[in-house]
């Protein structure tokens, strides 16, 4: 039995998230039918985690075991062949046979990218989220850092969230500027069920100074969802990156 790993880019536009759910699209189920397709097998596939729906991923990992002789270099474009062209698997490995894409998961890199011009665009719609109110982005950079460390994000996870635990380590913030785009960018250990765009929506609220970056850090101890920002919209949200080391 062979355990391969794939990492894997996808527009989530059309697809109603990762999990594979009875008649709804799903990206899960999309791939483990192009598998099924090459192999003839019935393939469970184990994300490094689940993204919503309209959420796109850069560089998704997921791994499943397979009987099949097909060689490792072939595997990525056999697969290719069987997909939609708004899924594509950039990389095929044999890995060992305990690896686990979501057990053994050590970091994760989300991008968020907000369209800031005051009219937006039509080409990119929904690869990104616009806002036309001018942002004061050096308040932002500022905000950033507060959420940078081991914290209990409560207040920055959605309502009804099954997690008990919502302590996550933060080792990494970036926000910059590109064109008419600001774009922000978290390193963690996990996030949490809308984590992301939750921070993001409050960066935003920081951004039209609604909220004073120093208030971050009180946000983050008093833990009540109502004090932060709005939960911004999966299409400008990316997985970029999965770490194993």
């Amino acid at each position: 039995m062979r355990n391969i790993k794939l990492t894997i880019e996808y527009d989530g536009k059309d697809f109603n998230g990762w999990q594979k759910q009875p008649n709804k699209l799903n990206i899960q189920g999309t791939i483990e039918q192009a598998i099924k397709n090459i192999t003839g097998e019935e393939v469970e596939l184990n994300a490094s985690g689940r993204t919503d729906a309209g959420v796109h991923a850069l560089g998704q990992v997921a791994n499943f075991k397979t009987n099949s002789e097909i060689p490792i270099e072939k595997f990525a474009i056999a697969i290719n062949s069987n997909l939609k062209k708004s899924i594509i698997i950039k990389k095929a490995e044999e890995v060992d046979e305990r690896f686990h894409s979501r057990l053994n998961c050590k970091r994760k890199t989300y991008r968020y990218i907000i369209n800031n011009s005051p009219y937006g665009t039509a080409i990119y719609r929904y690869l990104e989220t616009h806002i036309p109110q001018k942002l004061n982005i050096e308040k932002m950079k500022k905000a950033i850092k507060y959420f940078e460390g081991e914290h209990d994000f409560k207040a920055f996870k959605a309502s009804g969230t099954s997690n008990k635990n919502s302590v996550r380590i933060i080792y990494n913030t970036k926000i910059y500027e590109k064109d008419d785009r600001i774009i922000i960018e978290l390193t963690g250990n996990g996030f949490l069920y809308n984590m992301v765009r939750i921070i993001a929506g409050t960066l935003v609220e920081v951004g039209l100074e609604k909220i004073e970056p120093s208030k971050i850090e009180d946000i983050i101890k008093e833990g009540k969802r109502e004090n932060a920002g709005k939960t911004l919209p999966p299409n400008g949200l990316y997985l970029v990156n999965v770490e194993y080391v």
